[in-house]
């Protein structure tokens, strides 16, 4: 059997990126959402590549509720996107 390519899928465009090149945002078991720039904090992780659009999708299609298996309210989109874009 063949492996599968090791690595992280970007939750917006599909894509296969490594680790270090995807942001992470996490789930904490208090329910917080938020970006993880260690990569190590506890909770369930999504990630999402660099690119601006996806962004864009991840708030706009709500994606995050599917990842985490839980309702993100807007506040959460609204306060990761000025998380991203501050940096």
């Amino acid at each position: 059997m063949a492996r599968k390519p090791s690595g992280r899928m970007c939750i917006a465009c599909r894509g296969l990126f490594e680790k270090k090149d995807l942001k992470r945002i996490v789930r904490t078991p208090q329910g917080e959402v938020l970006f993880d720039p260690t990569g190590k904090a506890a909770g369930r992780g999504a990630y999402i590549c660099s690119d601006p659009e996806c962004l864009k999708l991840l708030v706009k299609n709500r994606l995050l509720n599917r990842s985490f298996k839980m309702p993100v309210s807007q506040e959460a989109y609204d306060l990761l996107l000025a998380a991203y874009e501050s940096k």
